[in-house]
């Protein structure tokens, strides 16, 4: 059983080829196991990405130095396979808080120890007050990225005789009988009638005597003269309601206007011989040859533009690029045209026109050649 800090820094060291191929970096962890799946190890290619040997290959941790057996056990990041989640999750271990299931901290994991097969069977935990205790990996639930879940025996037996701190939920919500709360009976006095005091009253001894009637004298009637009978039935009688009736708006119809029907002349159907039809297939056949002909060398020509264009770039930045190149030199040898005029003689300075020489008597590859 070793300790993180008996592996790390070792060299690792190649027992087929005897070399080292480089140091022991760090562990990767397999949380879901509770193994160490890998090492991760650094070399002079540590730019290049990380490195990381299989536990599975590791032929023994000693004191000095970790032997495997070839280098090709080592992986890189994109044979790492399955080891690229464990690269992702980057579970350390060491330096998370121990908290148990209750929620009570018991420290933080300062150190791991690695058994057969890369399996983690104890952890020591630092104390607040800087004690150090062991936990085995049966006591270990959850290895996390920043809390190591873990069971202390205390706390089981503490959990079967000690009553939670706190009321589960369901306790809290559970339906209950309100209390019934004590209210003094009222006491309601019946109302009684209560009758009006009777009042004795005097009794009259003089009878009421009886008020005279009083007599109008007869007025006379009017005389009614015809005069005055007209005037009361011109009075009297009502004058007579107009009664307006309203005609119904009756909607004229809309005047529509008669479009006048062509008729159109019979359609006459010519009789076509069977010659006339066959030149006009063969007709029809040529212009559609000739238009797919034309169609096929109108898209040559457009693939060919941008190919004769490009080409043109080309072969214009290489002609400039050369003659930066050979401006300011000077010719090795004397070169001479075919037609016996001289472009530029032996140890002369290369310039514009000489170039515009070389050029026109197709001697500028011969000139680049010979210039220093």
């Amino acid at each position: 059983m070793k300790k993180s800090i008996e592996i790390l820094g070792l060299p690792i060291i190649s027992i087929t080829e005897g070399r080292e191929l480089g140091v022991s970096k760090s562990l990767l962890i397999d949380a879901k196991n509770g193994t160490v799946a890998a090492i991760t190890i650094e070399d002079d290619d540590w730019y290049r990405g990380v490195k990381l040997i299989p536990y599975e290959a590791i032929i023994a941790i000693g004191e000095d130095a970790v032997t495997i057996t070839h280098s090709e056990n080592i992986l890189n990041l994109e044979e790492a396979g399955d080891y690229e989640r464990l690269l992702v999750e980057n579970i350390r271990v060491i330096g998370t808080k121990a908290i148990t299931k209750t929620g009570r901290i018991q420290g933080k994991v300062t150190e791991v120890f690695i058994g057969v097969g890369g399996r983690i069977e104890k952890c020591e935990i630092t104390k607040p007050d800087g004690t150090i205790d062991a936990v085995n990996a049966e006591q270990i639930s959850i290895f996390g990225k920043q809390v190591t879940v873990i069971d202390v025996d205390e706390e089981k037996k503490n959990s079967l005789t000690e009553q939670p701190a706190f009321e589960p939920a369901f306790q809290a919500y559970s339906e209950e009988p309100e209390p019934e709360v004590w209210t003094p009976p009222v006491q309601v006095e019946e109302q009684k009638e209560i009758e009006p005091p009777s009042v004795d009253l005097p009794k009259q001894e003089e009878e009421v005597q009886p008020t005279p009637e009083l007599t109008l004298p007869p007025q006379e009637e009017p005389e009614t003269t015809p005069e005055t009978q007209a005037a009361l039935e011109e009075t009297m009688t009502p004058e007579p309601v107009k009664e307006t009736i309203e005609q119904p708006v009756v909607e004229e119809p809309p005047v529509v206007e008669e479009v006048p029907v062509v008729e159109e002349p019979p359609v006459v159907e010519e009789k076509v011989s069977a010659e006339d039809k066959k030149i006009a297939t063969m007709t029809q056949q040529a212009e559609d040859l000739k238009a797919a002909l034309q169609k096929a060398r109108a898209n040559k020509q457009a693939e060919q533009k941008p190919m004769t264009s490009q080409k043109k770039q080309v072969e214009k930045a290489v002609d400039e690029r050369r003659r930066r190149v050979l401006l300011g030199k000077h010719a090795t040898k004397t070169i001479t045209a075919e037609s016996g005029t001289v472009v530029v003689e032996a140890g002369a300075e290369v310039t514009e026109e000489v170039l515009q020489r070389a050029r026109l008597s197709n001697k500028f590859i011969e000139l680049s050649m010979n210039v220093q």
